[in-house]
């Protein structure tokens, strides 16, 4: 299957046929250029840690540059999670079931894909789950 061209200006819309092959598109390629992004990034904090020297005059100093350093490995480390919801998201293109609700089979949305292209519950179903993961929350602390 070959991949519709993408108009330059093209951005999905409510108006055309919910995801049609010309949506699925944009979507593959938006995942591909975040996860790209993403890529480039944690190949640029390799290089910079790398670079990075702990030795520092004095342990204020080292302490400041481990806390950075810490800090930006989480969040390389939160958005290597994300690579694999972007993998998962682009494997729900190929096969079919992108932009529906894993939960009720509904479709997810334009709007709400175009703001996270990796959704994989309708608002509805986020809302549930969120409200049972918080019900969840405040009975273990209790």
């Amino acid at each position: 299957m070959t991949q519709p061209l993408l108009p330059p200006d093209y951005s999905p819309t409510d108006q055309e046929p919910y995801m049609s092959e010309l949506m699925l598109a944009y979507f593959r390629e938006k995942l591909l250029l975040w996860k790209k992004e993403i890529i480039r990034e944690a190949t640029e904090t390799l290089d910079h840690l790398r670079q990075e020297e702990l030795r520092q005059p004095d342990d204020a100093d080292r302490a400041t540059l481990e806390t950075e350093q810490e800090i930006e490995l989480r969040t390389r480390d939160r958005q290597r999670k994300l690579l694999g919801k972007i993998d998962l998201a682009i494997a729900r293109i190929d096969s079919g079931d992108y932009g529906y609700c894993e939960e009720t089979g509904e479709p997810i949305g334009v709007r709400r894909l175009l703001a996270r292209p990796i959704a994989t519950l309708c608002i509805e179903a986020q809302e549930r789950h969120e409200r049972h993961e918080r019900t969840h929350r405040e009975d273990e602390i209790l």
